[in-house]
């Protein structure tokens, strides 16, 4: 068996890829190959932020960029807590029609009663027959309906118009965080309610694939942390000393299972706040979210790993931005915006972290030469 497995947080399960900057030495791949969202878990234990519109009134929403809640010379993790706490919840949703098969966390966005939390975590809920339950940090329930979700980024939003007293978390910027920084993660893992872990950014940037199928796959331009994240904690804020939200605790990583759960080794995944500012946005104006496509399908089997530094391209779809700009079967990309990718998963996660209708430049090698290709992201629904 292999020597490690990953696991998503609201339910880690799935293989986080190398890193953008190149191939993973051979010795680490069945380590990685392993690393598994374990969707349902940290989120989703079976059986058991988001961004806000834009208002003119300021005083109707929070969870905007708006000044830090507490000082940037804060070192207190006692602080952070007192502050984030309120603002923290756990979801229970429904699987197969059994209430609360599902348990992970999430946060307030606004004062209007909307949430942020994994879309793993509310996936099987989704339909008509469906039931979601938001427990506040008091441990008082309210309904909640889902007001839209993402697959492709794991995010969903959630509205509960009854909670009382609504918190709104504070959101800061992912880009700013730098390797070695303390942070503090919420949530209610193992069900758990209102937990609070500490430790430091391990890494940024880190490829990360999430899901179990082609239908449920996501992929986390992830910020890493050896904070502690168990089942049941996906959805729940990362959160930095002065009190804002970076991230969204996804998937963690494992090296084994207790009682059929995997537990947390100090390697767990975070979705950047700044790309959850979009997708909710997105969201709550649209009731759905869009993603970056170049219209080319690219290799993100293991093999690929061993076989070249690069992202082989399988497939160029016909009147797609990929064969406009001039692409072909087996190109190998090796750079987005000259910034190398190492490998498919790399470069899909590069792709994501742009908007639809920008423009970027893939470095391309084609039968040992190397050209630049200029590409506008064309979008899709998911």
């Amino acid at each position: 068996m292999p020597p490690f497995a990953v696991s998503p947080t609201g339910y880690p399960g799935s293989r986080p890829p190398g890193q953008a900057g190149g191939r993973l030495p051979g010795w680490l791949w069945p380590v990685v190959a392993t690393v598994a969202l374990v969707l349902g878990l940290l989120g989703g234990a079976v059986g058991g932020a988001a961004y806000q519109r834009l208002q003119a009134d300021g005083d109707q929403t929070s969870g905007t960029a708006g000044p830090a809640p507490l000082p940037a010379d804060n070192r207190s993790i006692a602080a952070v807590a007192r502050r984030l706490l309120p603002s923290t919840v756990q979801i229970l949703a429904s699987v197969e029609g059994e209430e609360g098969g599902a348990s992970g966390s999430g946060f307030v966005l606004d004062r209007d009663g909307h949430i942020v939390t994994n879309n793993h975590v509310v996936a099987e809920a989704s339909g008509e027959d469906g039931q979601i339950q938001i427990v506040d940090h008091r441990g008082e329930r309210y309904a909640a309906t889902l007001v839209g979700r993402s697959p492709v980024y794991d995010l969903a939003v959630l509205s509960a118009p009854d909670i009382k007293d609504l918190k709104p978390a504070a959101l800061g910027s992912a880009e700013s965080l730098r390797v070695g920084e303390a942070v503090v993660a919420f949530g209610s893992p193992l069900g758990l309610t209102s937990t609070v872990t500490a430790g430091i950014v391990s890494a940024v940037h880190r490829p990360v694939t999430t899901g179990g199928s082609v239908d449920d796959t996501s992929y986390i331009n992830a910020v890493q942390t050896d904070a502690a994240i168990n089942p049941g904690n996906s959805g729940g804020p990362l959160v930095n000393l002065s009190g804002q939200v970076v991230g969204v605790n996804s998937a963690i990583a494992t090296t084994g299972t207790v009682a059929g759960e995997a537990g947390n080794i100090g390697v767990g995944f975070a979705i950047p706040i700044d790309q959850v500012r979009v997708t909710t946005r997105q969201i709550l104006d649209d009731g759905e979210a869009r993603y970056p496509v170049i219209g080319a399908t690219v290799q993100t089997a293991e093999s690929e790993i061993d076989a070249s530094e690069g992202a082989t391209i399988d497939e160029v779809l016909d009147d797609s931005p990929a064969e406009r700009a001039g692409l072909q079967e087996d190109d190998v990309v090796t750079a987005i915006d000259g910034q190398r990718v190492g490998d498919g998963i790399a470069l899909i996660v590069a792709i994501r972290t742009h908007q639809p209708g920008e423009t970027v430049d893939l470095t391309v090698t084609r039968e040992g030469r190397e050209s630049t290709f200029r590409i506008t992201l064309d979008s899709k629904v998911g």
